[in-house]
């Protein structure tokens, strides 16, 4: 299914900005879909040529959590013209909302069409503040249930009534504030209507149970909510913060939501303004409470903090390790043995690696990147060549989960000291020692790209390249037994050695990243 943004830009004339608007629309209508007991559906119209009837393409629907659809089937991509959209027709060209009407059927669902203009606020217009309509809502109530309506129904039906006006006015959704993913709120939430002087009007038995967890066991109508919230917050600065919002709301303004302790209690409140006409009349506070949420985000902050710490301490028994080694690698005579040690050092700090980046990292992944050039750059160091040899990287590996990622800082640790060492082999002591020309270097090459949900890494150099008679499978060296050992089995990948194209050697790895 295309999405919002998609269908906009492929069939109607509108705007970034319109489109803007549009899908802040899509992210807070879902509470007037339940405040109003009826699916919502966005409609633009179509571009067309002159003299052409309007036509109308439904770009978003949003279905109520309160009351049954009037559509069992998505509307969205839908093409609608002629006699079924003439009450969007008058919402969009007499730029008010259409209410009249008798019924209409779905199949054997009755349904009650409302039509809501969707104006988006221009800020450059002084006099009228508004621009011409961009997109017609249709509120659309299944009636099927139809039954003479509660007071929590009357007054969810009313506030729906002032945000209908609000959007025709483009005063709806508020404007999203800063590091604000999302602003959806849900009539699910504890719901307080204020009038102009911020006394409640009328409040779900969702928030009354909300402030009773903050200690109120009072009624709510007739309170003055600002001033009660203040009194009620665990901390004073906290609680006079709660009450500025709610009274910058009843002022017409958009304040960011907000969350208030008390009592052991945690409970998120929202205020929005209600302009119906550009005038207020008071404000809608929605509560919840985010108790439990707010207990198992502190488990889950404890639990990550205790992972990185323990990341820390492995990485710190890792470099213990690696220096132990080091140690006993300069007391020892023996070539073999210094050269194995020191190999050994090195495999123990590219693991470290991994493991210092974890105890960074607020989740089990890790930025691969950062890994890869500093494995890299010590393989170039330690590394004695017969020339310099320059190290580059292509593309990127991103971030890969913690289990994929110290294996493969591994096989590429062994995969660039083969590079190095092999590719390029430092002369022997009978060999001629003349430093070679400044302008030759050897070059290793790590390109990486993700496709199919695999990832493909090559380790390409301009070296020498792999002797006549190398065959993989019977190699001795351990480097290689590590790197196919890794490949095939922890990583669940193929390793392939072979001469590149134009001189040198390539290694070509290939690593699923499904799940595992």
């Amino acid at each position: 299914m295309s999405t919002l943004r998609d269908l906009a830009e492929e069939h109607t004339g509108l705007g970034p900005a319109d489109i803007d608007h549009l899908h802040r629309l899509a992210g807070d209508w879902q509470l007037l879909s339940d405040l109003s007991f009826a699916d919502l559906l966005m409609w633009v119209p179509v571009k067309r040529e002159e003299g052409q009837p309007r036509e109308y393409l439904c770009v978003a629907q949003v279905r109520p959590t309160t009351a049954p659809t009037a559509y069992q089937d998505d509307q969205v991509g839908k093409i609608v013209g002629g006699p079924e959209v003439a009450h969007l027709d008058i919402a969009f060209a007499q730029e008010r909302i259409w209410r009249e009407g008798d019924p209409v059927w779905y199949g054997d669902t009755p349904a009650r069409h409302e039509a809501i203009p969707v104006r988006l606020r221009d800020p450059n217009d002084h006099e009228e503040g508004f621009s011409e309509v961009i997109a017609v809502i249709g509120r659309d109530t299944n009636l099927s249930t139809a039954r003479t309506p509660s007071q929590l129904e009357l007054n969810y039906l009313t506030t729906a009534d002032d945000l209908a006006q609000m959007v025709s006015d483009g005063t709806f959704p508020p404007p999203r504030h800063p590091g604000e993913t999302t602003s959806a709120p849900r009539v699910g939430d504890g719901l307080v209507r204020l009038d102009a002087g911020g006394k409640v009007t009328y409040a779900s038995p969702n928030a009354q149970s909300a402030y009773r967890r903050l200690g109120f066991n009072a009624h709510l109508v007739g309170e003055e909510l600002s001033a009660l919230t203040s009194r009620l917050a665990a901390d004073p600065l906290e609680g006079n913060d709660a009450s500025e919002r709610i009274l910058s709301a009843l002022r017409g303004e958009s304040p960011p939501r907000q969350e208030m302790e008390a009592r052991g209690a945690t409970v998120l409140i929202r205020a929005l303004p209600l302009l119906p006409a550009g005038v207020p009349i008071g404000a809608l506070v929605l509560v919840r409470d985010v108790t439990e949420v707010r207990r198992r985000d502190r488990a889950l902050m404890t639990k990550d903090a205790t992972i990185r710490e323990i990341h820390h301490r492995v990485k710190n028994n890792l470099q213990t390790v690696a220096a132990l080694l080091r140690l006993q690698a300069r007391r020892v005579d023996a070539p073999e043995a210094k050269l194995a040690l020191q190999e050994s050092v090195r495999r123990v700090a590219s693991i470290a690696l991994v493991h210092e980046t974890l105890s960074m990292s607020s989740d089990e992944a890790v930025d691969f990147d950062s890994i890869v050039d500093r494995v890299a750059t010590a393989a170039t160091e330690v590394a004695a060549t017969s020339i310099p040899v320059k190290m580059r990287r292509e593309g990127t590996f991103g971030v890969l989960p913690a289990e994929i990622a110290t294996s493969l800082v591994m096989v590429l640790n062994e995969l660039l000291i083969n590079a190095v060492e092999h590719g390029f082999p430092a002369p022997e002591d009978d060999e001629d020692l003349t430093a070679p020309p400044a302008e030759e270097y050897g070059e290793v090459v790590v390109s990486s790209h993700r496709f199919r949900k695999q990832l493909h890494v090559t380790v390409a150099d301009n070296g020498q390249g792999l002797p006549d008679d190398f065959r993989a499978d019977d190699t001795n060296r351990l480097g290689l037994q590590i790197v196919r050992a890794l490949a095939t089995g922890e990583l669940r990948g193929s390793i392939e050695l072979r001469n590149r194209a134009g001189g040198g050697t390539e290694a070509v790895l290939v690593v699923p990243l499904g799940k595992r």
